[in-house]
């Protein structure tokens, strides 16, 4: 004999299932926070210069060319792993010069080539900068962008 699914059953499975993957969700999302929070991100080396490193690269909207750990615009190269791939990830001082030099030997002005624009920052910005870029490189990304030179 063949059972048929009545309306309640119905709704019973509806709800089950629905409740089961709110559980779901709400589990990952928590998991997710806690691993950005307390695994991914040293929190003890956010010193005040990183941060404001940070606000120039927003102030500057460097996002709107550059991605950074795969957040952003694809016109220019990753930086998230910047510093590794110039060799200098374990010297603040080297990090600052090839991080001018780099950004100063941008020509400009040339028309259909893309450009990087010139900023005008002082020494302690490219400093700030470089430590924020310095701090991206630290971040446990799972090996996300690849160390790729190019």
């Amino acid at each position: 004999m063949r059972e048929v699914m009545t309306k309640s059953m119905a709704r019973n499975i509806f709800y089950g299932g629905s409740l089961f993957f709110i559980a779901i969700f709400v589990g990952l999302s928590v998991h997710s926070h806690y691993y950005i929070v307390n695994v991914s991100t040293d929190r003890a080396t956010l010193t005040k210069e990183v941060a404001a490193g940070k606000h120039l690269w927003e102030k500057h909207g460097c996002v709107n060319c550059h991605t950074i750990l795969g957040e952003g615009a694809y016109f220019a190269p990753e930086l998230g792993n910047v510093m590794t791939r110039w060799g200098v990830e374990d010297d603040q001082e080297a990090a600052f010069e090839s991080l001018k030099g780099w950004m100063d030997a941008m020509p400009t002005g040339i028309e259909g080539r893309r450009q990087m624009p010139n900023f005008n920052l002082t020494d302690a910005e490219y400093r700030e900068l470089a430590d924020f870029l310095l701090w991206t490189n630290t971040i446990r990304n799972q090996d996300w962008p690849p160390n790729d030179a190019g």
